[in-house]
């Protein structure tokens, strides 16, 4: 079996890493194409030490924003309830239906942060009454919502 050689990548290459990976590969590879076109660079050890702090700041990034989600699933739980107001018509029907983009607003007025209505997942909204809506903040923190749909 043919010797890998080790390069550090400087963009992102598919099939094989992002910018900043350290990735084995073959040597032809490497020599042939990654090095000349200067997509890799050859792993020394002062290279090594920055990819290592590169991934340290990216692990420490990504806790914080991990953290900020949370944060904002606790100010939504300890806010409890969220109201939407809708015209009614006969039998407490809503006109037309509530919308993501309506409890994404409800939230941004009571919490003052932002959230995207594309992680939010609610029911099929007809009614006046009680809902349990999800918002997905993080891809690991999801908080679950009590909507109270009220005549306007």
């Amino acid at each position: 079996m043919a010797k890998r050689v080790q390069v550090v990548l400087n963009q992102d290459v598919r099939k094989l890493g992002k910018n900043g990976d350290l990735v084995e590969v073959a040597p032809g590879y490497a020599r042939n194409y990654l090095l000349p076109k200067g997509i890799a660079l050859r792993t020394t050890p002062g290279l090594l030490k920055q990819v290592e702090r590169r991934r340290e700041a990216e692990r420490q990034r990504l806790i914080e924003i991990k953290q900020q989600a949370e944060s904002m699933k606790t100010a939504l739980d300890t806010i409890g309830l969220f109201t939407v107001k809708k015209p009614v018509g006969e039998n407490e029907a809503i006109f037309g239906t509530v919308t993501s983009a309506d409890v994404a607003e409800v939230i941004q007025a009571m919490t003052g942060k932002e959230v995207d209505r594309r992680e939010i997942s609610l029911p099929d909204i007809n009614h006046l009454g009680d809902y349990r809506v999800e918002v997905k903040l993080h891809a690991e923190v999801t908080a679950v919502l009590n909507l109270r749909v009220a005549a306007q």
